[in-house]
């Protein structure tokens, strides 16, 4: 795979943070959680390395994934403002991520503008990503939401200066099933369609878009990636 440009992604000064808020580095191994539901709220994270999936807990019981995060992501956000974390968080593969203590960091805001900037960011696109994926999840057949979570996740690998066209998927097609609101066959099978229609080229969790104006056509896009 492509290494990253130049850059460490991360889109705030970590060492301007350090002045004013005691930034504590946590290390995960993969299926560690970082934080449970109803467990104290005391900090946000920012991902430094690997990747994460967000999970909540179904009426019946069963786990769902809302989101999952990458390098230069916030995690933690959507619990500002409670006293218990919202979600269960739990690393994808071996992960780092900076702890920031709330609200300490909120003070560090008035020192360090870029992060006052991020922090509203991240809250304002996790907003626009749920409002996104709510239409496509109501109104896309499966083929189209696997399409267009390829898309999305090809999409930040090339954010972070890696390629949109060549990438590995961290998390497994539970869930992504879970996540895409599908069964893990029906992920299966669409992924399987897609390679067959030379969209793609899937190898367990290794993927190459092959045909980027193709699949976004299937997710019902139409601007091509980069």
């Amino acid at each position: 795979m492509a290494q990253p440009a130049s850059g460490n992604g991360l889109g705030i000064d970590i060492e301007a943070i350090r002045e004013y808020v005691q930034v504590q580095r946590r290390k995960h191994l993969a299926g560690q959680s970082i934080c449970h539901a109803g467990q104290p709220f005391h900090a946000i994270y920012l991902v430094h390395a690997g990747s994460y999936k967000i999970c909540e807990l179904a009426d019946d019981g069963r786990e769902q994934i809302s989101g999952f995060r990458m390098r230069g992501e916030l995690i933690g956000v959507e619990s500002i403002g409670l006293k218990a974390y919202a979600s269960d968080v739990v690393a994808l593969e071996n992960s780092e991520a900076w702890e920031l203590p709330y609200p300490a960091v909120l003070r560090a805001c008035l020192h360090v503008p870029e992060l006052q900037s991020h922090l509203t960011s991240a809250l304002a696109a996790e907003i626009r990503c749920d409002r996104s994926w709510m239409l496509m999840l109501g109104t896309l057949a499966a083929e189209r939401r696997v399409a267009a979570f390829l898309l999305d996740v090809a999409a930040r690998y090339a954010r972070l200066g890696y390629s949109a066209k060549h990438f590995i998927l961290r998390m497994s097609r539970i869930d992504m099933a879970s996540f895409l609101a599908l069964k893990h066959e029906t992920v299966s099978r669409a992924l399987s369609h897609l390679h067959d229609m030379s969209y793609i080229d899937v190898q367990r969790r290794e993927v190459r878009v092959l045909d980027v104006d193709g699949l976004r056509s299937m997710a019902g896009m139409s601007t091509a990636l980069n």
